[in-house]
């Protein structure tokens, strides 16, 4: 047990500046803002708030969500009030502990080996499982934009299996007999969500600051996009639209905060990116509260006139800024919006595919994984094979599942982790109570249980099978850390 709790000292969590297993430090304080900005503002805003708002039905008409209707710009508050609590503990431990691991890495030096390695199998939930949602929304805008250029796609190749599957829409839930068989099983594969995912990897594997001049690009062709939108919105805002504002009351507004919180994520992938900053004791901490409190301004703004624009029971689709400017009368308008959510989802593909394989590569040098996921190419400084086994998962998963399903998933992880990144703050307040800390988080023993209480009531908003996957996932990475974490772990077998 106490080679279980171990925690690593945060001197040895310092990245190394040379040698193999080492990465590039090119990016500044305005890289990671955009970065937070690429993250975060992508299919939630785009995709996500469509659900929140209306919410969230089985194939048989069955309520599984209430929506929070114009109330949405609540949930949105409540969802940044929550985040800016745990946004701040992770500035305060990423300006302390530089490293690429992120939470993995703070709960390493707080909370001892079993709980990084939690941590560190539970990001998977956010970074990887996340962008199969992610992808899979891409591709929906994407096959919007082909439409609006004359090209149609057959359905069968832009629907997964597993969206197919668990639709209400009875035109989509038709295809698994309408589709291609082959013995017997339907042919449903989104190959738009695939392709970009391998694009988006191959990208990566050129190096950070490619990556990132890249993301800079994508971001402000998304912020122009969302511009155009509020702008032909705010033309367009029907005030009966707003009546009833709370539909299904604080329900609704916690149900929908549940959901959307997928808007959210993404801010802290910046703490990935610390062994690639310079001057990572200021800039993180600019880079992950600058770039949170950036979308937030932006998610209400959009929210509201969203959900002044049309009925919020008519937003239940894929695309629903897009659906909401066609439905206003202005189609060639949501044809542009369809391409800037296209290129914005892009950025977010991007910068969770840049932090996934930085987290397997901060668990592979302490031993957790196999060294080969420790491997960095020596002309770019990426640690490639797990950019490269990152990006092929990912694509396969893309290829047949469910945006919707995966929501959920990636939800449940991301608070968890939130929740734990809160108490490591308070631990090592108590363990090392004197060591340096370049970014303080103030009011620690109000803010950090804050960030924690308000982190588990968003994801007790989340419905029962969300928490059952949950369980059974972390029951997998426990059965794994048994067969090889513990026995490879560096730490253990240096000894106390």
């Amino acid at each position: 047990m106490t080679q279980l709790f171990a925690r690593k000292p945060i001197s040895e969590l310092q990245p190394p500046e040379a040698g193999e297993q080492s990465l590039k430090r090119v990016l500044g304080a305005g890289d990671l803002i955009m970065l937070a900005i690429g993250a975060v503002i992508g299919a939630g805003i785009f995709g996500a708030i469509g659900t929140a708002a209306a919410g969230q039905t089985t194939p048989t008409g069955e309520i599984v969500r209430y929506g929070a209707g114009p109330a949405l710009v609540f949930s949105f508050v409540l969802l940044g009030a929550a985040c800016a609590l745990a946004a701040l503990c992770y500035a305060e431990l990423a300006a302390m502990i530089p490293q690429a691991g992120s939470a993995y890495a703070y709960s390493y030096a707080t909370l001892g080996e079993i709980v990084a390695w939690i941590i560190g199998w539970d990001l998977i939930l956010e970074y990887a499982v996340g962008n199969v949602a992610v992808a899979i929304s891409w591709g929906d805008y994407f096959t919007t934009l082909l439409r609006g250029v004359g090209v149609t796609l057959p359905v069968w190749l832009t629907t997964g299996y597993r969206t197919a599957l668990l639709s209400s829409n009875p035109d989509i839930h038709g295809l698994l007999d309408t589709a291609p068989h082959i013995a017997g099983v339907p042919i449903l594969v989104n190959v738009p969500a695939f392709a970009i995912v391998m694009i988006v990897t191959w990208l990566l594997l050129r190096g950070a600051r490619e990556s990132s001049t890249a993301n800079n690009v994508m971001v402000v062709i998304k912020l122009l996009a969302l511009g155009l939108f509020v702008t032909v919105g705010l033309a367009n805002i029907h005030t009966e639209n707003y009546q009833p504002f709370a539909p299904n009351g604080f329900t609704g507004i916690h149900q929908g905060a549940a959901i959307v919180f997928f808007a959210y994520i993404g801010f802290d992938a910046i703490s990935t990116a610390a062994e690639e900053t310079t001057n990572p004791q200021r800039n993180l901490p600019l880079g992950i509260l600058g770039g949170l409190a950036i979308c937030t301004v932006i998610y209400v703004i959009v929210g509201a006139v969203l959900t002044g624009m049309v009925p919020y029971q008519q937003l239940a689709v894929a695309d629903p800024l897009a659906r909401a400017l066609e439905l206003a009368g202005y189609t060639r308008v949501g044809w542009v919006v369809a391409l800037g959510a296209a290129v914005s989802m892009s950025a977010v593909l991007l910068v969770f595919q840049y932090g996934q394989p930085r987290i397997f590569f901060a668990m592979a040098r302490d031993g957790l994984l196999p060294q080969w996921a420790a491997r960095v190419d020596r002309r770019t400084r990426v640690p490639w094979v797990t950019t490269l086994v990152t990006g092929v998962v990912v694509a396969l998963a893309s290829l047949i599942g469910d945006a919707a399903e995966t929501y959920d998933l990636t939800n449940i992880g991301t608070l968890f982790a939130f929740v734990l990144v809160c108490a490591g703050v308070l631990v090592l307040r108590v363990k090392e109570p004197s060591r340096a800390r370049p970014f303080k988080v103030p009011l620690v023993w109000m803010v950090a249980p804050l960030g924690m209480i308000a982190c588990l009531f968003v994801m007790l908003g989340l419905p029962r099978e969300a928490w059952e996957r949950f369980v059974i996932w972390l029951v997998i990475g426990a059965v794994l850390y048994a067969g090889y974490g513990f026995r490879h772990s560096r730490l253990r077998h240096r000894g106390p």
